[in-house]
């Protein structure tokens, strides 16, 4: 039986902050029980602790909280929550209590939300792949099951439309298992609140869905707790409910600024732009919680999104972010400005696990050979468009207006595709044949010949391929040089 001790020493009320004086084996993490004189209570978390005091960071406003009247009972544990299969199809708050208004969940059983350190040999490499019905990711910057990769934003993409796609589409292919997104939003507005939730009820995707909410003006502390709810209740289903599992968090900037708010209050010395030198160590608490455990039918794959400020990739978040996980996906601003959807740029994109889910019996034969084909040609491509800005369009050779046509078809084809178009890796990659087939067949020098013949479109149209025999009498006559 857990006896808790009640101390009315409360010596300062500081923000959101509550010191307590004369305070006996306080623990860093412990959870608090705020009382106030009219009997409501608040829950609280130790940030600090020293021989005669304790600085507590409240879940909630600070607001009534009486220095004379108001009682503190520490609990002896850490943050907890109950975890069930109940809770999917729920939506619940920063806290892990349901917002939904759907009743009360039988938990099975209650967990630490830290969780517990995965034994490195006891992991199992990454080698299936999760099909997102989107061909910029699935195509060129394959998800693996098991793998952590982040897609790094900035202010004003639609990466919230991007999550809510992958949310309704994403499955692991060839598989029989059950699957299940759980989704953590950190720090999101009201708006951004209300578009999540109707999205996922209006296609379905709730059902097999659970759901944390931390609003923008609920206590930083809680986007603290919340990444560690949704990745606590993974847990339980990959680990003991043998269900594949996809955790998106969004947005992990607003995790780290108020990482760095807290820790600006419990006074350390700061690190890099201000936030604290452990950032790094705290990020990889959680995105190391991804992965397949060897024994266990489940698995936990992560997308995180950063929103990087001021379009800055060196900024300590995605930095330490890209040194963590195993590539990253980047979103552009200059897609978005042209009204491509999804604004994946793939030149910088990367996925470091791609070949292990990829390739006959996992996608396709032809897989790698089409990515790298058509990366290198978008490359290509991208040169031919710089040079036109300088020299103008008219002034190109046939070649470099060939290379110019086919990034345009790519960007407006293969790129672009609908909120509500769910394309199959195969129905991808046949589209990427089609583009790679504009081209001439000599040019397609990273795939593999019996590839070549038995994918190319013989049927292309002369216009796609515009300039075919030009270009190869250009080719004839730089060999000459």
């Amino acid at each position: 039986m857990k006896f808790e001790i009640e101390y009315k020493t409360i010596e300062n009320v500081a923000g959101p902050l509550v010191v307590v004086g004369k305070v006996k084996n306080a623990k860093y993490g412990e959870i608090v029980k705020i009382k106030l004189h009219n009997g409501e209570e608040r829950l609280g978390q130790v940030l600090d602790t020293s021989d005669v005091n304790a600085v507590v960071q409240v879940f909630g406003p600070t607001d009534g909280i009486n220095i004379n009247d108001t009682t503190v009972s520490f609990l002896g544990e850490t943050f907890m929550i109950g975890v069930s299969e109940e809770m999917l199809g729920r939506v619940f708050d920063g806290q892990g209590r349901p917002r939904d208004g759907g009743g009360s969940i039988s938990y099975r059983e209650k967990r630490d939300i830290n969780g517990e350190p995965i034994n490195p040999v006891a992991r199992v490499y990454p080698s299936d792949f999760i099909e997102t019905g989107v061909s910029s990711i699935d195509g060129l910057n394959t998800l693996s099951r098991g793998q952590k990769l982040p897609i790094f934003s900035a202010s004003g993409l639609p990466h919230n439309q991007l999550v809510a796609q992958i949310v309704r589409q994403a499955n692991v292919k060839n598989s029989s298992e059950g699957f299940a997104v759980i989704f953590a939003g950190i720090g999101v507005t009201y708006d951004d609140y209300s578009y999540f939730v109707n999205e996922f009820k209006k296609t379905g995707a709730l059902e097999r869905s659970i759901t944390f909410i931390n609003l923008a003006d609920d206590p930083s502390i809680e986007r603290i707790i919340t990444p560690r709810l949704a990745l606590t209740a993974a847990e339980y289903l990959a680990y003991e409910k043998g269900m594949h599992v996809l955790v998106i968090m969004s947005d992990m900037t607003n995790y780290a600024e108020s990482l760095r708010e807290l820790s600006s209050a419990r006074e350390e010395v700061p690190g890099r732009r201000g936030y604290p030198g452990y950032m790094y160590t705290d990020l990889a608490s959680l995105y190391e919680r991804a992965g397949i455990v060897k024994g266990k039918k489940g698995s936990i794959t992560q997308l995180e999104i950063v929103t990087m400020p001021s379009d800055d990739v060196t900024h300590p978040i995605p930095d330490l972010t890209g040194y963590i996980t195993e590539g990253q996906i980047f979103l552009s601003r200059d897609l978005t400005n042209k009204g491509v959807y999804p604004p994946v740029q793939p030149i910088g994109s990367l996925s470091r696990l791609m070949n292990e889910g990829i390739g006959a019996g996992k996608t396709r034969e032809d897989h790698r050979g089409v990515a790298d084909q058509l990366y290198g040609f978008y490359a290509r491509a991208l040169d031919a468009r710089n040079l036109s800005a300088i020299v103008g369009a008219e002034a190109l050779s046939d070649t470099d207006k060939m290379y110019l046509k086919f990034g345009d078809d790519f960007e407006n084809r293969f790129l672009r595709q609908g909120f509500y178009d769910r394309r199959t890796i195969d129905e991808t990659l046949d589209l990427g044949w089609e583009l790679l087939s504009q081209l001439p067949r000599e040019d397609l020098t990273r795939i593999k010949k019996e590839y070549v013949e038995k994918y190319y479109r013989k049927d292309a149209k002369e216009g796609d391929g515009r300039g075919k025999e030009k270009h190869h009498n250009e080719k004839e006559k730089e060999k000459a040089r």
